[in-house]
């Protein structure tokens, strides 16, 4: 393989491997610590250095993550890149098990986001997430991430002989049509807990330590690269893991600079961001300020360097649709494999400027890639972005950018292999220049 496919299979293999926003940050963690990064706990006593690999957790499902520049920070500020780690998709309820006639094992799921929920059905499906056990303190649980890797779940359509409208469009149910199928039902069945003790033998724990859990479905098939020119990448959450891991590289790539560095992976955007590890929560204010403090700057030069920083907030974008381009905008439309999207709109659903706007358009001119330019039509309301709300508690630059992307919030989406090559190579100029 060349090393453009090596790169591409490096992020296919990060996307298979991290089925949730734990699994997402751990591996992320682990990137970086191998690449020189120190881990800071936020209730310990930072002591920052120069030219120096940091990197924090929230609540294991986001992270944060720096280089500390050579020159002065109020001068220079941060050169920020945010996405988020969390895709739509399933979580499995309480209490989850659910006989039916006595012969089939269903487990209840809630949705989470807005998945596109047909792709869902008649898949392999596999199960992750966190556990929680107590310990002696009861404030702080120990958490271990789980990751049944094997298709152990599906959600069977109903045949087209009993739902003949099937293919004219129906509604499906999200308590009635969206539980998996688990197991049929043996004589040695025992209902109770049946998920946890399946959970602690998966883990090799004791039943009475898993206290509670956060599970998530996940399709168990591997993303691939496709096309007759293999010019396509065809993967379950490529929004937003294909951003994740392009900054990710980004930043362990490019060597010391000026600026600091910064990586943000915020958890909970396709539900809004409103949680402690959101774009709508002060924590990525809160650390940016440690930094500053520990660097030995004061409350003043902290505000002139947010003044003089700049972010990328980059999450995937829409790609003109070959079956339904009229659902596009009329005179700004962008395809797979042209380059990154510039994402605009009148009424503030992107951070995009005409002044951050130039900025992004430079950086794409001067790392020699192509851009395109997104708007929604006037008649139909974009989707939300971690941009606009990190924008209320992070008042600096910013432009919204993504990869364009066919099949948004399918169970699997397609993007182009070009454009992914392309983004990595704007996100190392962006923290290189």
């Amino acid at each position: 393989m060349n090393k453009s496919e090596v790169v591409i299979e490096e992020l296919l293999d990060f996307i298979y491997h991290s089925p949730t926003s734990f699994h997402t940050v751990k591996n992320s963690a682990d990137i970086l610590k191998h690449n020189g990064f120190s881990e800071l706990k936020a209730n310990e006593n930072w002591y920052l250095e120069r030219n120096k690999r940091y990197y924090l957790n929230i609540n294991d499902s986001a992270q944060i993550a720096f280089v500390t520049g050579s020159a002065s920070l109020d001068r220079y500020g941060f050169r920020i890149i945010a996405s988020h780690t969390d895709s739509p998709g399933f979580r499995i309820k309480p209490e989850p098990e659910m006989l039916n006639l006595k012969k089939y094992l269903k487990l209840n799921t809630e949705v989470y986001g807005s998945p596109i929920l047909n792709t869902w059905l008649d898949r392999p499906l596999a199960l992750a997430g966190r556990l929680s056990i107590a310990t002696d303190n009861p404030f702080f649980p120990d958490t271990k991430l789980i990751n049944v890797k094997r298709p152990i779940l599906t959600i069977p359509n109903l045949a087209i002989h009993l739902n003949r409208d099937v293919n004219k469009g129906v509604e499906i149910n999200k308590q009635k049509g969206l539980m998996p199928l688990l197991a049929m039902v043996t004589n040695k069945f025992e209902e109770k807990d049946f998920l946890f003790r399946f959970l602690a033998k998966e883990k090799d724990i004791r039943i009475e330590q898993i206290v509670d859990y956060d599970l998530f479905l996940y399709e168990y098939e591997r993303g691939r690269v496709m096309g007759m020119n293999n010019e396509f990448i065809s993967s379950s959450r490529l929004d937003d893991l294909a951003l994740v891991y392009a900054s990710i590289k980004a930043l362990i790539d490019v060597e010391r600079n000026k600026a600091s560095r910064v990586m943000i992976l915020f958890d909970n955007e396709e539900i809004g961001s409103m949680t402690k590890q959101g774009a709508d929560s002060p924590f990525f204010t809160n650390v940016l300020e440690r930094v500053a403090i520990n660097l030995g700057y004061n409350r003043e030069e902290f505000f002139c360097a947010l003044s003089n920083s700049f972010m990328i907030s980059a999450d995937m974008a829409h790609a003109v649709h070959p079956n339904y381009n009229e659902k596009h905008d009329p005179t700004n439309k962008n395809y797979l494999n042209s380059g990154p999207v510039i994402k605009i709109s009148a009424n503030q659903r992107y951070t995009s400027d005409s002044d951050s706007i130039v900025v992004c358009k430079e950086l794409c001119r001067r790392a020699q890639i192509p851009y395109q330019i997104f708007v929604n039509r006037s008649d139909q309301r974009g989707g939300s972005t971690i941009g606009p709300v990190s924008a209320t508690q992070l008042p600096i630059r910013s432009v919204d950018i993504g990869n364009p992307l066919l099949a948004m919030h399918s169970i699997r989406e397609l993007a182009g292999v070009d454009d992914f090559l392309n983004i990595v190579k704007l996100f190392n100029f962006f923290y290189g220049i």
